[in-house]
């Protein structure tokens, strides 16, 4: 019998295509938190089961240790025009170069040049500087230090970056954080984590859990398609990841006694690998990561992952594909959609154990 499991050279962006009908796109979150669906897949046997998200507990073990990406989410979406003619220009906060610096996406990018200044009401503006390799501006903010911070003038101005494929207004913004949000800068939610009450967390660590937070702040990077054939030709987009001593201690310790380390989300688990030797020790770390993870990808630090159903041919499902099969994966996201789960950031979630 002739294998369909391809190497990781081999392997094309169509490898990680699903068919989706558009009414599995998750619109809205679901109430409570923990009432959405999980699939469970047993990597071992390859079995899969449907249970509840509340159901989680089941599956962690006294000595396991729960990582959570804490980064919470800035509304980086703003709205502005044009000093000069008014024109309409759209900004979205993507990454935070300095205090007042950040690098943007600008829509239309025609209208913002060097040297553009945009209004966005009578509370801020800012100074094109530069243009990035990649197109994005750099873009110099300005307001009233004196009153208060940028964040505070952003939560005046701003709306929730929502993913283009959720087309309902979000009633409540809060909706689109975890938690346990915490340090400021991400553009997406990490949203694996949208799934946990406060409630199921102290359940959770009653049990003996311990949980380890550690911060990578998402991009819209996320969003954006693989545009090469041969994913091993992809080059990832840099987000900023920091883990502390405190969470590298943590992780560690649970390791050298046996316990197993579950990500909450792909951007916990790409920090596991990016802080991490090849001996599977996680250190502390401020820095940047563009880690791309595919088939064929040797995990380090991470045993398990919590996380969200994935766009079709998005390096987020090649991801999830490299911790369990491609076949596998393929075959339980066919199951999903028949079982009519709830597909990407308001979506049900997946449990790879």
């Amino acid at each position: 019998m002739i294998s369909n499991i391809k190497a990781p050279t081999e392997l094309s962006v169509h490898d990680f295509y699903y068919d989706l009908p558009e009414e599995r796109i998750a619109q809205e979150p679901i109430e409570p938190r923990d009432a959405s669906r999980l699939m469970v897949i047993d990597r071992a046997s390859g079995r899969i089961c449907d249970r509840h998200f509340y159901n989680v507990i089941d599956y962690l073990n006294e000595g396991d240790v729960l990582v959570i990406n804490d980064s919470r989410v800035i509304p980086a979406r703003i709205f502005g025009e044009k000093e000069g003619s008014g024109a309409p220009i759209e900004v979205v906060l993507l990454r935070r170069r300095e205090t007042d610096l950040w690098e943007v996406l600008t829509r239309p990018g025609k209208k913002t040049k060097v040297g553009t200044t945009i209004i966005f009401g009578d509370i801020l503006s800012a100074h094109v500087e530069d243009i990035t390799e990649g197109g994005n501006r750099l873009l110099r903010f300005e307001y009233d230090k004196t009153k208060e911070d940028f964040f505070s003038v952003i939560d005046k101005v701003g709306m929730m970056p929502l993913p283009p494929y959720i087309k309902k207004p979000l009633a409540d913004n809060e909706r689109y954080q975890t938690v346990y949000a915490n340090e400021r800068g991400s553009a997406a939610a990490p949203t694996a984590g949208l799934h946990f009450t406060p409630e199921l967390l102290e359940k959770i660590k009653a049990k003996g859990v311990k949980i380890a937070p550690v911060m990578l702040h998402v991009g819209l990077g996320t969003f954006r398609p693989v545009k090469v054939d041969k994913i091993a030709d992809h080059i990832m987009h840099s987000e900023y990841i920091s883990v502390s001593k405190e969470s590298a201690d943590i992780i560690n310790g649970a390791r050298k006694n046996g316990g197993r380390i579950v990500a909450v989300g792909t951007t916990s688990c790409r920090t596991l690998e990016s802080a991490s030797d090849e001996n599977g020790i996680v250190h502390p770390v401020c820095d940047d990561t563009k880690i791309f993870i595919y088939p064929g990808y040797k995990f380090k630090a991470t045993d398990a992952l919590i996380t969200n159903f994935h766009l079709p041919e998005s390096t987020l499902i090649m991801l999830v594909s490299a911790l369990a099969s491609r076949e596998l994966i393929m075959d339980a996201y066919k199951s999903a959609v028949e079982k009519e789960y709830r597909f990407f950031s308001f979506g049900d979630a997946m449990l790879i154990l």
